[in-house]
């Protein structure tokens, strides 16, 4: 079991929004569970993301107002360059331009392969390792709204959160496709 530490715990308490219910699939699923993940699913392979950048775009708009342009908006990055850039590179650029946040996308890099277990259609598969470089520059200062898929215990938001205030951001909380369920 990963540990919290005090600042990953208040980095949960902090603003956090998702807009679906994920239900994962060892347990029996309704129609509308099923719609969920296929589009959780199709998201992280790059297949709808204007859908849910309209779907983000709009909820910081909604939540920040005319102050969504001071925000970056920084996704955590997938288990390889190559997912990361098909999960996120159009789906950033789409939220900034529809909601004027600034999209981090350019300023975080990853090399090589993290361990991660995850969910699709064929079942679950694990990863290697992962090294994220961060523009340490750009972060600085900056007020920062961060984005997963997928958050089941909140683990690796508030760790990324926490890592992104020790470059000198301020994280105001985090936005997720779909929260896990537990039943």
């Amino acid at each position: 079991m990963k540990t919290f530490t005090e600042s990953m715990l208040n980095q949960c308490r902090k603003y956090m929004f998702n807009f679906f219910d994920y239900l994962p699939t060892k347990y029996k699923a309704s129609s509308r569970d099923w719609q969920v993940r296929n589009f959780v699913w199709a998201f992280k392979d790059g297949k709808c993301a204007i859908s849910a950048a309209q779907l983000v775009a709009k909820k910081i708009r909604e939540q920040y107002g005319n102050e969504a342009s001071d925000i970056v908006f920084a996704c955590i990055p997938a288990s390889s360059q190559r997912k990361n850039e098909i999960r996120y590179k159009q789906f950033s650029e789409e939220v900034a331009r529809l909601s004027g946040a600034v999209s981090a996308y350019d300023h975080i890099t990853v090399e090589g392969e993290r361990l991660a277990i995850h969910e699709s259609k064929s079942g679950k598969h694990v990863n290697n390792v992962q090294v994220v470089n961060f523009d340490k520059e750009f972060f600085k200062g900056k007020k920062v709204l961060v984005f997963d898929d997928v958050i089941t215990r909140g683990y690796s938001y508030a760790r990324f959160a926490c890592h992104l205030e020790t470059l000198g951001a301020s994280v105001l909380g985090g936005m997720f496709l779909a929260r896990t369920l537990f039943v």
